[in-house]
């Protein structure tokens, strides 16, 4: 497939086509229902009627405002966790201990940490259950609204637990192009403390890279759907959620009002984007300031022990989240406040497996699809770019980034309504289609660090052999690539199934998978099927990080240097 240099110049074009294609033409159908025109509800004359309906609902500022607080919020105290982690554990065995962690806490599906982290904070909960009765006095679970408070502190705090992992791993990408070890020597040769000294001589150069990440996580956290309908509020609930209900009304006059929603969730999107940008601006005056004043930090014992203790607690609620989640697939009777159930069985597992087969049949094929079809076009695109010399420059890093920062809610509800204006079909592919728009960006990032430092001189020695550059990549360079290949697809496969939002909407309803299943088990509060629906969701995420272990292994078995490469 990627024989012939006319075929695999083509390929950078494809990616573009697929990673902006469908984000267009659903902004597109977004604004056109938005403005009155939808002939499939008997609607074709502009004009803003959607928007005044939208204004004319009693919880438009409350869904606006929790869409808002909750996303900046997030964002702020992730990136602030994130620094304090870096700025006091680089380079210490802890942090060495945390890196090795952060594959398996990126591969868990937001929908399955979101559950996990509801039962760990439940009234009824982990964590009250291990304080009761000796410290809480409670024999019956307090009647606290922890889970889907008004305010959306839950909501936030399960944002923060699986956004501190992805902004760590674009941290650490970013200090290895920032110098940070000797940048670090130098603040601490003038008399710096630890934190301060990186602070003040390795975080703007770290921010400036990993600039485009945060945008990523501030544009999620304020339209994420599933674990707002895990975590967040109900009564109003965050606008992106609300507009996921309007667009699955069977009255197709919603569609219009779902429209003007999701254009307003854009602008929200982008102000606090701009708000964010004159913060950095605001921030950086303020920083100038403070290394002026020469302080070397007399505070960093403190900031060491939030970034430890932030460290600890993301990462704890991941995993004690997900053990939750075993435990109650597993649980019999288990009553309050025993830490655990009274017994075991398998009787929840084999009431739910049966219907789980075809759930995560489909899972598993559209995330291989999607992802095999990434996979081509990546590699494609980064041959492309070795054989005939192209650098990507800023506007090609903008363009891999820009479906991840616009909203999912913006442009997915255009999608359907062009598919359900057009006749076209909404099963399988097209949902596949939409999967690939964001499993791409990520593999690409996956995989291109590896595949730019491959040493060109085993080509050179392929080339002096006989062999042209098809067998090169064939024959050489993707061979020893195997275990890179591998992540990167892994990393695709696990996107793909924590995919909610394109695999409802696109697919009409019609397309089950583990992830759909189990957000609308949500509304049921039965733990024992979220525990089993979570658990499988989450299995099925780690089964590829697992293979893409085992396979170079396997393969390089009698290779010591391929093993260790």
């Amino acid at each position: 497939m990627l024989r012939g240099g006319v075929k695999l110049s083509w390929l950078p074009i494809l990616t573009v086509l697929a990673l902006l294609g469908p984000v267009l033409a659903g902004l597109a159908g977004t604004i056109a229902p938005a403005l009155g025109w939808l002939p499939g509800a008997g609607q074709a004359r502009l004009s803003l009627d959607a928007f005044h309906a939208l204004l004319d609902w009693p919880g438009f500022m409350d869904a606006a405002r929790l869409s808002v607080v909750t996303g900046i919020g997030a964002t702020v105290l992730s990136l602030a966790l994130v620094t304090l982690i870096c700025a006091g554990w680089a380079g210490t065995p802890a942090f060495r201990w945390l890196e090795k962690l952060l594959s398996p806490l990126l591969a868990v599906p937001h929908a399955a940490a979101a559950f996990g982290i509801a039962f760990l904070i439940a009234p009824s909960g982990w964590i009250v259950r291990a304080m009761s009765p000796w410290l809480t006095g409670w024999d019956q679970p307090p009647d606290l609204l922890i889970v889907q408070d008004p305010y959306g502190f839950a909501l936030m705090a399960g944002l923060v637990a699986k956004e501190v992992p992805f902004l760590l791993l674009m941290t650490l990408a970013a200090l290895g192009q920032a110098d940070a070890p000797r940048s670090l020597a130098v603040a601490r040769a003038l008399g710096y403390r630890r934190v301060s000294g990186w602070l003040k001589a390795v975080f703007p150069r770290v921010y400036a890279q990993i600039r485009l990440p945060v945008y990523v996580v501030l544009a999620y956290s304020m339209s994420v759907v599933d674990v707002a309908v895990i975590l967040g509020p109900n009564t109003p609930p965050t606008l992106s959620v609300q507009i996921t209900r309007w667009m699955s009304d069977p009255d197709l006059a919603f569609r219009l009002q779902a429209a003007a929603g999701a254009l307003v969730q854009l602008a929200l999107v982008l102000g606090a984007m701009a708000f964010w940008r004159l913060g950095e601006f605001a921030v950086g005056w303020l920083a100038r300031r403070w290394v002026r004043t020469g302080h070397r930090g007399a505070a960093d014992p403190l900031a060491q022990g939030v970034g430890l203790f932030a460290a600890v607690a993301a990462a704890s609620a991941i995993i004690l989240g997900l053990l939750g989640l075993a435990i109650w697939s597993f649980a019999g009777f288990w009553s309050f406040p025993n830490l655990l159930p009274d017994g075991f069985t398998m009787r929840s597992w084999d009431r739910h497996i049966p219907g789980m087969l075809a759930a995560m049949w489909e899972t598993f094929v559209l995330a291989a699809a999607a992802t095999s079809i990434a996979l081509v076009l990546v590699i494609g695109c980064l041959e492309a770019e070795h054989r005939y010399g192209f650098r990507p420059s800023n506007r090609a890093v903008w363009l891999l980034y820009l479906p991840l920062i616009v909203p999912q809610i913006a442009f997915l509800p255009g999608l359907q309504t062009l598919l359900l204006v057009s006749g076209a079909d909404m099963g399988r592919w097209p949902v596949v289609a939409a999967h690939l728009v964001f499993v791409l960006p990520y593999v690409f990032l996956s995989l291109a660090d590896p595949f730019r430092a491959w040493e060109p001189r085993f080509g050179t020695i392929g080339a002096a052999l006989g062999a042209g550059p098809d067998r090169v990549l064939w024959r050489i360079r993707l061979p020893m690539l195997i275990a890179p290949v591998l992540t990167a697809f892994a990393v695709g496969f696990a996107v793909s199934v924590g995919q909610y939002l394109p695999t409802l909407l696109v697919g009409g309803g019609r397309v089950v998978t583990l992830t759909t299943e189990a957000v609308a088990l949500a509304a049921g509060g039965d733990r024992r099927a979220i525990g089993v629906y979570g658990l499988a969701q989450t299995l099925a995420s780690f089964l590829p990080f697992a293979m893409a272990l085992l396979i170079p292994a396997l393969l390089w078995r009698n290779r010591m240097g391929m093993r260790d490469a």
